[in-house]
Order: C-alpha cells, then sequence, then structure tokens
C-alpha cells in the first residue's frame, strides 16, 4: 500500500484541484477572499462554540487553515514547494488581509468606547498611567536582560523585548467582551492599561526607527509624541465633548436609523484617521471616538447599530491575524517561543500586579487585571519586529519567532482569563475588592 502511493505522482488530481484554485478565480480577489472568510469563520467558529471554545480561537484557526502563508495549501497547491515566488494559499491577497484587520480594531475599540463615557475613563486616569508604565517597562527591562543571556545581540533584544512588552488592545478586549467581563470595574482598568500601552508603543516605534536610522534614540520624537497624545486627549474631552454629542443627537433627532449609522461611523473613522494623521494609533482615536458618542443621548441605539457590522469585521480581523502568521517554521523556533511566553507572562503579571500594589488598588481588581494583560502579544508586537527586519538591524529570524509567540498567546488568553476566575476566588482575601 506504502509503495503503491509513493510510486503515485496524482498529476491528474492536481490539475482538476488547479482548476478550482481560489488563486486563479476570474472574480476580484476582494470578493474571493471576502467570500472565503466569512463562510470558513461560519463554521469553523459554530464547530468552536459546539465544543464550547472561545470563538475567538476558532477565527485564529480558520485564518491558520486558509492563509497564504499555509504549509497545507502550499504543498497542496504546487507539486514542487522550491518554485513558490510568493504567498500560496486559499487567501492570497495579503494587502487585503491588513486592511480587513484595521478595520477590525477600529470597529473593535469604536464600540467598546460607547461603554465608558467620560466619567469612568477620568475615574481610572491616573491609576492606569502608572500601571500600565510600571507593567510595560518592566518587562521590556527584564525581557531584553534575558535575552541577551540567550545570546541576542543589543538590536535584536531591544527590539524583541520592546514588541513584547505591549499587550494586544484587539485581542484582551475581544475575549473580555466574550466572557462577559468587559463592564467589570478591573476590565475599566484594564482598557485604561492597553490606552497607555498603545500611547507608549507609539513612542517607542518612533524611538527605535530613530535607532535604527542614526544608532540613537530621538528624545525629540518622545517629547513630540506626548505632547501630542495629551493633546488629542485633552481636546477630545473638553471641545469635543462639547460638539460631538449634540451633532449625533441632532442627526438621531431626525429619527433616521440609516442616517444615524453613517454619523456614527464617520465619527469613528474620522478621529482614527486624525489619530492616524497625528502618528498615534487608529486604535485610540477608535476608543476616543467611543467615548465621545457614549457622552450622546443616543449612544444606546448607536451601539445597537454599529455592533453587528464591528461583529462581522472583528471576525474578519481575527481570520486575517491567523492567516497572516507562519506556522510553517514553528519547528524551528517553538522552544525559545514557548520560554519566552512564559517569562513574559510571569512578567506581565508581575509588573501589573506591583502597579497595582502601589496604587492602592483591591486585590481582587489588581488579580483580574494582572490575568487579562498577561498574555497576549499582537498587532503592535508584529509592527515593532517588521520595522526592524525591514531595516536591516535585526535579525530576519525575529519576525516568525514574534508571529510563533502572537498566536500561541492569542490561543492562550482565553484559557488564562478561565484559569483566573478559579485562582482569583483563593488568592484574594480582602472581601470589599471589587472585581
Amino acid at each position: 500500500m506504502n509503495n503503491f502511493f509513493l510510486q503515485f505522482d496524482g498529476s491528474w488530481f492536481l490539475d482538476i484541484i488547479d482548476k478550482f484554485n481560489p488563486i486563479h478565480f476570474p472574480q476580484d480577489a476582494f470578493v474571493t477572499d471576502l467570500a472565503i472568510i466569512m463562510i470558513l469563520a461560519g463554521v469553523v467558529t459554530l464547530a468552536f462554540f459546539k465544543i464550547r471554545q472561545p470563538l475567538i480561537i476558532g477565527y485564529l484557526f480558520a485564518g491558520m487553515l486558509i492563509g497564504p502563508l499555509s504549509p497545507l495549501w502550499t504543498s497542496f497547491f504546487v507539486l514542487d514547494t522550491e518554485q513558490i515566488s510568493g504567498a500560496i494559499g486559499i487567501l492570497s491577497d495579503v494587502s487585503t488581509l491588513n486592511i480587513f484587520a484595521e478595520i477590525g480594531v477600529i470597529l473593535l475599540l469604536f464600540v467598546i468606547g460607547i461603554e465608558f463615557p467620560f466619567a469612568k475613563i477620568r475615574s481610572i486616569g491616573k491609576i492606569a498611567v502608572g500601571v500600565g508604565s510600571i507593567g510595560l517597562f518592566l518587562t521590556l527591562g527584564i525581557t531584553f536582560y534575558v535575552t541577551t543571556l540567550f545570546g541576542l545581540n543589543t538590536t535584536d533584544a531591544l527590539f524583541l523585548s520592546a514588541a513584547l512588552s505591549i499587550s494586544s488592545t484587539a485581542i484582551i478586549v475581544k475575549v473580555l467582551e466574550e466572557t462577559g467581563k468587559i463592564k467589570k470595574e478591573s476590565s475599566i482598568l484594564v482598557l485604561g492599561i492597553l490606552i497607555v500601552e498603545d500611547i507608549i508603543a507609539v513612542i517607542l516605534i518612533a524611538s527605535l526607527k530613530s535607532y535604527a536610522l542614526v544608532g540613537d534614540i530621538s528624545i525629540e520624537s518622545v517629547i513630540v509624541t506626548l505632547v501630542i497624545a495629551a493633546g488629542l486627549f485633552a481636546a477630545t474631552f473638553t471641545a469635543g465633548r462639547k460638539i460631538i454629542p449634540k451633532l449625533i443627537d441632532r442627526v438621531a433627532s431626525a429619527e433616521n436609523r440609516e442616517i444615524l449609522l453613517l454619523a456614527i461611523l464617520g465619527v469613528c473613522f474620522g478621529y482614527s484617521l486624525l489619530a492616524e494623521i497625528l502618528g498615534l494609533s487608529v486604535a485610540i482615536g477608535a476608543f476616543l471616538a467611543g467615548v465621545l458618542v457614549a457622552e450622546s443621548k443616543s449612544a444606546e441605539v448607536s451601539k445597537i447599530l454599529s455592533s453587528p457590522i464591528k461583529d462581522m469585521f472583528v471576525a474578519i480581523f481575527f481570520v486575517s491575524v491567523g492567516a497572516l502568521m507562519d506556522i510553517s517554521q514553528l519547528d524551528d523556533y517553538i522552544f525559545l517561543a514557548i520560554v519566552l511566553i512564559a517569562l513574559v507572562i510571569g512578567l506581565k503579571l508581575g509588573g501589573n500586579l506591583l502597579g497595582n500594589f502601589i496604587f492602592r488598588q483591591p486585590r481582587r481588581k489588581s488579580l483580574r487585571s494582572g490575568f487579562a494583560l498577561a498574555a497576549p502579544r499582537g498587532e503592535f508586537s508584529i509592527i515593532i519586529i517588521k520595522i526592524g527586519v525591514d531595516t536591516g538591524v535585526v535579525s530576519a529570524f525575529l519576525f516568525p519567532l514574534i508571529g510563533i509567540i502572537t498566536i500561541i498567546t492569542a490561543f492562550i488568553s482565553p484559557f488564562l482569563v478561565k484559569a483566573g476566575d478559579k485562582i482569583i476566588p483563593k488568592m484574594a482575601e480582602d472581601k470589599n475588592g471589587k472585581s
């Protein structure tokens, strides 16, 4: 039987497959990719729902099955893998996947922002800045030291430790939403810390770009980024709060849901564009847009209208993340990835607990925020390493390594949050601590 399969070249079967290869479909690649994503996401996530597993894992698994970097489809659609000149798979347009992913992040953070009006944000502002900074820089410093012990050169260790110190906003928010914890007091703190980390991530990216190009970190770029971020927040919570909510309520007075939906999406993407123009993250802009909508009398209706669109693009986002992960090199870096994941989870959890202790937060709240922030690495982690690889200042192997770490931590995150639910009651002795 084995000899039969070895002698069987399967050329006729591959010819048939080649005719039905989605890469060669005459239809527009955008429509083809979108159709494949939605169909497979629906099937796979239904299966994961039936076996009571987090949907986010279903999305990532679906993406890994159909992505252009999937070794499954590379071996299935071509006879000689050495002849491959580019990415091959059911989904072949990487640029389209990146667009899907960005839209998903924007809509996810916008709808979450609607849950948090200004009063909630202000209540945790200073604490979020303090706890977020302590957790991030403690993780960055110790990870840098440990990675140099592994033999990485200074530049590789610097870029990798920066990438591993930043939590994934999109993944954490989705996990909190799926587990029904998004409105808890600890989740408000988590969201505040994530926004702080996004701002620090922008500063790190600017600093690392400067280091990559001229061999030195520009203090001026750090100061400029901080001033711009502070200016955007100040303008949002002063002039923005007086103008945007009133405009939305005026549009809502027309009692036409289609017009209201277009208006709030205009605010969402307009603010995201503003943040990007200022050199900040689109996620920050989308979240602030949601906060402004939350100040209007039409906040609940706005959330109901935008949520289905958000659900669609968030699904696309996580499928796209899975599709863009190169798991073909898993064997080469799996040991190092596991060691770094264990290290960073411990550091991130410990750093956030230390920050919460310094700012005298209730133990339950501290533990919940620590478990939520501990695992996932995501969009900014990949961006930081990509900058280093593109400029030629870091080793090429860091990119597949951070990809493996991202996908593993994304899978771990829901289970870590669930584990926290079992561990926290035993660890938290203060009866007055709010969760």
